[in-house]
């Protein structure tokens, strides 16, 4: 068994060495600044990534759970993504995101990447009856001989879909649980997990470990960091994750 590590970086976006590869999650690099989005929605950043992207290192795969929102996909992600490292996203992303190394799933299905099997699942990034506002967002889950399975929830704010995914997945040891409670005005509903839904999410899926992404760096997330781990302190399963730092899982 290799040492899985994470690598935190900011925002919903995490460096995850597994099995010997490098994984970085809704890679978001730029600066400070304020996005128009599609709906007179405005998105604000308000802090930098805690390594810039010359910095990272070699990526192998890019987990993607959606590219419409510059707050999972911003400028310096784009670029990222045009180098042509491999993009495991939605049929959406794919579509819109030229250049061929973009690659769509649906739901359940897999991706095979040298010893790592990658499972495309279900996310809902909003009440239901939003996916017509917010588009497709997956989830996926990460599996190889001898290693822990890992969930990357991506923008997903559905307790029935994490069950479905424990259902089909029963021995999840880490969960990457992106949380912060995101609310825009156009959605009468949370864009992501709540603080207690993440421990909820937790609990279903059986984790040994916990890392939560997700909390900072945009105003329109509504919960901190300091409250998801308030909400997590009686478990032991939440991992102190510092900006920039790399720690095992």
């Amino acid at each position: 068994m290799s040492t899985t590590t994470l690598t935190y970086i900011g925002g919903p976006t995490a460096v995850l060495e597994y099995a010997g590869k490098r994984f970085i999650t809704d890679p978001t690099f730029d600066a400070p600044g304020t996005y128009a989005e599609p709906g007179s929605t405005t998105l604000v950043k308000t802090a930098g990534p805690g390594i810039a992207r010359e910095q990272v290192g070699p990526i192998d795969v890019v987990l993607l759970s959606h590219h419409s929102h510059k707050d999972n996909l911003d400028y310096e992600g784009l670029e990222l993504i045009a180098t042509g490292i491999p993009t495991l996203s939605t049929r959406d992303a794919a579509s819109d995101l030229f250049g061929g190394s973009v690659i769509g799933l649906d739901s359940w299905e897999t991706y095979e990447f040298d010893g790592v099997t990658v499972t495309s699942v279900p996310a809902l990034h909003g009440p239901p009856g939003s996916e017509r506002h917010v588009g497709e967002v997956t989830g996926f889950v990460l599996e190889a001989e001898g290693e822990p399975t890992v969930y990357v929830s991506g923008d997903n704010a559905s307790l029935p879909l994490v069950e479905q995914i424990a259902g089909r997945f029963p021995q999840v040891e880490i969960a990457v649980l992106f949380a912060g409670a995101g609310r825009v005005p156009r959605i009468d509903g949370n864009l992501t997990l709540t603080s207690s839904d993440a421990v909820k999410a937790a609990e279903l899926l059986g984790a040994r470990a916990v890392v939560g992404v997700h909390t900072e760096d945009w105003e329109h997330f509504t919960e901190t960091r300091d409250q998801l781990e308030a909400a997590f302190a009686d478990t032991g399963l939440l991992v102190a994750t510092p900006r920039g730092k790399t720690v095992q899982l």
